[in-house]
């Protein structure tokens, strides 16, 4: 495929400018001032075309499509009721992420975390234990799955919710920090980066990382600067963020609508991702004719058919190029593993999303200023979840009663103490002494002899929010919304479903902070704000879950042996593009 690079080279940058210099330059429609003039002030209109196609993506067309169920309910969940809504166009790995795009992502970790913060390394790696059965024998894929170069194109397994997308962020920032090496103005020296001192997209813009510098910058027009300055967002050079697809956009591209459709007309509806109602392959005389399109379970005890003739090759995962794409190019939309995707769960989200780019789960935050208005500088240190630390500690010491030494049980209650103690001091907004307490219960745990201290540093590895070197973020506060007609709380994620006007106790202000208040979490549901909506079938469902619009949740910090993703990017600008591809 044919991709279209719109960022240009310093001296292409540097010559369109002075081109403009000397032809006579742009002016604003508005004002009549000219374009990139010194004289004038130095406002830049930089050259652009259209976004670039990052690495591993497919730019999916968007439209109007009914999302939702399209055949039985068979589960009576009611969960999935059908409903027309539109969604942008927007950006879609062709596969899902791979075991070895992960090997990558971990080996960079141990390069830049592995000496001081190994608890970051440590919150990345997949739980290879989802394997496990009690009854089957697949220790196997324990030991092999992850890192055995014969399983390197399968898709990646046993990663949570929030894994998925802290592997997003760190796409986002290694196709980035590429980028501006690729044209020139950052050396290649991966040496040089360590803990907080790396490159990440929302530091470089934020003026937190320099690097080491291959060329001195873009030219700088503004009257009295340095005369070069770093790549800033207007000028289209570095890409959005990679994240995972919204529940819509995923269903979306799953269905391929594009692949039966004339002008305004969709001359067939689809039931899986491709034509027809069958999941065989039905292209008579065709050379694939009669074979499985997808790699599922076709029935009870047939995970990949009779020795000679296998129906789907695959008694697990097959490698992420396995059977034909759809019309989008996408491959294993139906089949191999479930994925995770953005929203969160709610049985009646599809009544209540908007008609546009729907989607639940929105958490509205900003960057963190200081008091002369700047940005306040990155984090140096990890930032923890002390209430989910807390939560944690207590629910191992509970689950483990009986069985905990001496030893144990009393750096337990040491590490409980370190908790009691951060959370006072974020009581008082003291951010860094609270982290830095917990960080030196980490410090206590490697200097332990007790034999529950790996449980306990790798329990407390999960509850990490941040990582040296991001930049600081806080929710949005009322106070700062108060003439704001579309949004005033920062976590909607609840909206018109679990919040307190939604539920029975909308009378009685004290169940304001209840989060059980609508779905009873642990007792009669297992929904609540963090329990994430997961799509399609995988290599161990019958063929109804490859339907596009069924829909499955699971808590985020959960994983299974059938659960992967792929990444999706935004799409700015035009919705089709301006040239051929």
């Amino acid at each position: 495929m044919k991709v279209l690079r719109n960022s240009l080279s310093i001296l292409t940058l540097l010559g369109s400018v002075l081109l403009l210099a000397s032809c006579g330059q742009e002016r604003s429609g508005a004002t009549g001032w000219a374009y990139n003039d010194p004289s004038n002030g130095g406002f830049e209109k930089a050259p652009f075309v259209e976004q670039e196609t990052g690495p591993g993506l497919v730019l999916i067309e968007g439209g109007t499509f009914t999302m939702g169920r399209v055949e039985d309910d068979v589960t009576y969940g009611w969960d999935n009721i059908p409903r027309r809504v539109t969604v942008s166009s927007f950006y879609m790995d062709e596969t899902e992420v791979t075991n070895l795009y992960w090997l990558e992502y971990l080996h960079w970790l141990q390069r830049i975390y592995g000496d001081s913060y190994p608890e970051i390394v440590n919150k990345a790696l997949p739980d290879t234990l989802v394997w496990r059965e009690k009854m089957e024998y697949n220790e196997p894929y324990v030991e092999y799955y992850l890192r055995h170069p014969a399983y390197r194109d399968y898709p990646v397994v046993g990663i949570n919710w929030l894994q998925a997308n802290d592997f997003c962020a760190w796409r986002t920032d290694r196709v980035n920090e590429i980028i501006l090496i690729r044209e020139g103005l950052l050396v290649h020296n991966p040496e040089a980066q360590v803990d907080e001192e790396h490159f990440t997209t929302d530091a470089y813009f934020g003026g937190q990382y320099e690097g080491e510098k291959d060329a001195d910058g873009v030219v700088d027009l503004r009257p009295g600067s340095s005369g070069y300055r770093n790549v800033r967002m207007e000028d289209g050079i570095l890409l959005p963020r990679y994240r995972l697809p919204t529940e819509a956009e995923w269903e979306f591209a799953a269905l391929g609508l594009i692949g039966n459709s004339y002008q305004e007309l969709i001359s067939d509806r689809r039931t899986y991702p491709w034509n027809g109602h069958y999941v065989r392959n039905d292209n008579s005389g065709g050379r694939f004719y009669g074979q499985l399109n997808a790699n599922f379970v076709r029935g009870r005890g047939d995970l990949m058919g009779v020795a000679g003739a296998l129906n789907d090759a695959g008694d697990i995962t097959t490698p992420v190029y396995s059977y034909a794409p759809n019309d989008y190019g996408l491959y294993n939309m139906a089949g191999n593993v479930s994925e995770w995707v953005m929203d969160v769960y709610r049985p009646l989200s599809p009544q209540d999303k908007g008609e546009f780019r729907p989607f639940r789960g929105n958490v509205f935050q900003t960057k963190v200023l200081n008091s002369e208005g700047g940005l306040e500088d990155k984090y140096d240190y990890v930032v923890y979840d002390v209430e989910g630390v807390e939560y944690f500690l207590k629910e191992y010491q509970k689950r483990s009663q009986g069985r905990l030494t001496d030893t144990d049980q009393n750096l337990i209650d040491n590490l409980l103490t370190y908790t009691t103690q951060a959370k006072e001091d974020l009581k008082n907004r003291l951010h860094a002494e609270a982290n830095q307490r917990i960080q030196d219960g980490m410090d206590l745990i490697a200097s332990s002899d007790s034999q529950v201290a790996p449980d306990l540093r790798d329990g407390i590895a999960d509850y990490i929010e941040s990582t040296p070197g991001d930049m600081r973020m806080r929710d949005v506060t009322i106070a700062e919304n108060i003439d704001r007609r579309n949004y005033r709380e920062s976590d909607n994620i609840d909206y018109g479903d679990g919040d307190l006007n939604s539920s029975i106790y909308y009378e009685d202000p004290s169940f304001e902070s209840n989060e059980n208040r609508m779905y009873d979490w642990g007792k009669t549901t297992l929904v609540n704000d963090r329990a994430r909506v997961y799509k399609g079938g995988s290599w161990r469902d019958r063929a109804y879950w490859i339907i596009p619009g069924t829909r499955r949740f699971l808590d985020e910090r959960r994983s299974t042996s059938t659960i992967g993703f792929r990444c999706a990017m935004t799409r700015v600008g035009s919705p089709t593009g301006f040239t051929q591809e």
